[in-house]
């Protein structure tokens, strides 16, 4: 799973969420070294001519763009949402690459996990009566739902 309990003081547990990345760094290094092996083998005909020339600034420009994908994709990965919650107050933190944290704050009473049809199947929020927060929008919807149940149980506990 995508996230991780941590039981605090007093009944209170912080939770942190991330993206799931199915690429690790070390599958990154080989994904490479893959491409270019393999996009070399075919210039192994054209050795010694000027069409070799021709060939590789597009074999360049095409590992060069996956490699530029694949980082920007390990920097969106980068997201973290950590809720934290006691017995008086429940807070979320939304931290994304290249964007200001955003906070939402609320007392724990009146704080319910919703699970809901939205932009996205099983569209998880947290809301306490007034404003609302998307919760876990990059988990999958089996995961969300996972998560709801668990919230539910810990905000049950807390009170």
């Amino acid at each position: 799973m995508p996230y991780a309990w941590t039981n605090r003081n007093e009944g209170g547990a912080e939770l942190v969420l991330w993206p799931f990345r199915s690429l690790p760094r070390k599958g990154f290094v080989w994904f490479i070294g893959v491409t270019v092996v393999l996009l070399t083998v075919p210039l192994a005909a054209v050795l010694g001519t000027a069409v070799l020339w021709g060939l590789l600034p597009f074999m360049a420009l095409a590992v060069g763009g996956i490699w530029w994908g694949l980082q920007r994709s390990y920097r969106s990965g980068e997201t973290r949402e950590v809720l934290r919650m006691d017995r008086q107050r429940l807070s979320i933190h939304r931290s994304d690459p290249g964007r200001a944290a955003r906070d939402w704050e609320t007392n724990t009473y009146w704080a319910r996990p919703v699970l809901r049809k939205g932009p996205v199947e099983d569209y998880l929020t947290v809301t306490d009566g007034q404003r609302e927060i998307e919760l876990g929008a990059f988990l999958t919807p089996e995961e969300r739902r996972e998560l709801h149940g668990e919230l539910l149980r810990r905000l049950a506990d807390l009170r």
